[in-house]
């Protein structure tokens, strides 16, 4: 069992970084504001909105240096992501994490965050939450479930999802810990000391703008590493933006991840509420789930 961070309090505060790609400080007011509105002090680090002349919200050192004052403070209580993209690999090897074993605290976000989710993970044992970023905040995603059950988890609330049954799900029962992430980023870890642990835990996927035939070849990878053999459960979330070539790969992201996972015995749902779109809601890492497939639905009950 992880440690798990402690619940924020009225009058707490939660920190905003930006660990990988560009964000303009104008796109997280809203998540400032509705922080703000739920109580809590909201501090912004220097890559938010800071001047950077390229893809990433600072050079490496800068990132590095911002997250790192950000998980050092014992005045920050929580460490909200501004948004993901590519970066985070560039500098998860210089990271110390000597203050923040000692005074843990929640880190949120998903996509490129999956390597720091999985990286804490591995190397402190601490739990972390995937869940919606600064950006989620926007176009009136503030009332969303997704937002909601951020709020609701920071606070110490105990979630259960239930959604609808859909025709490849494989029913069953399982308990274990929960892991996973961006289908990318864990396919990539695989060979470092990020790499996840999956023997015996519920895995969750999501992906954005991939071709349908890497989709295949990442999950493949996945299956050939031994990710998917052991597992007490998967979740299939949302794949969005797809691509495909001009002569089609001729499957679907559902049918391709069916025909990976063959006949697994384990419990497998898809369309499970998280993904880069609208449907994201917070899931703590690490922690132990409980899912139960059937053909009334799928049923998943953390701690």
């Amino acid at each position: 069992m992880p440690i798990i961070p402690p619940n924020l309090q009225a009058g707490d505060t939660i920190g905003i970084v930006c660990p990988a790609g560009y964000m303009p400080l104008e796109k997280a007011q809203t998540a400032i504001d509705t922080l703000q509105a739920w109580g809590y002090r909201v501090r912004i680090g220097a890559t938010l909105g800071g001047a950077s002349p390229n893809y990433f919200s600072g050079t490496d050192e800068q990132r590095l240096a911002d997250l790192q004052q950000m998980l050092d403070d014992p005045g920050i209580n929580a460490i909200l992501c501004g948004r993901g993209g590519y970066g985070l690999t560039r500098i998860i090897d210089g990271i110390d994490f000597t203050r923040f074993r000692h005074t843990p605290k929640w880190i949120i976000g998903f996509s490129d965050i999956t390597i720091l989710h999985m990286h804490v993970l591995n190397t402190c044992d601490i739990a972390t939450l995937h869940a919606p970023m600064a950006g989620a905040f926007n176009d009136g995603g503030a009332g969303s479930p997704g937002v909601e059950s951020l709020r609701q988890i920071l606070t110490g609330g105990s979630l259960t999802y239930n959604i609808p049954a859909h025709p490849f799900d494989h029913p069953g029962s399982g308990t274990g810990r929960l892991v996973g992430g961006n289908l990318s980023l864990l396919a990539h870890l695989i060979g470092s000391k990020t790499e996840p642990d999956t023997s015996g835990a519920i895995l969750f996927l999501e992906d954005v703008g991939e071709y349908l035939y890497n989709i295949d070849r990442l999950l493949r990878q996945l299956k050939r590493s031994g990710k998917l053999q052991h597992l007490a459960g998967l979740l299939v979330g949302g794949f969005t933006e797809l691509k495909d070539t001009i002569r089609p790969f001729g499957a679907t992201v559902d049918e391709i991840i069916r025909d990976v996972i063959g006949d697994a015995t384990y419990p497998v749902a898809f369309d499970f509420p998280v993904s880069h779109g609208k449907d994201n809601v917070a899931l703590k890492i690490g922690v132990t789930y409980r899912l139960e497939v059937g053909p009334a639905g799928t049923r998943l009950e953390g701690e």
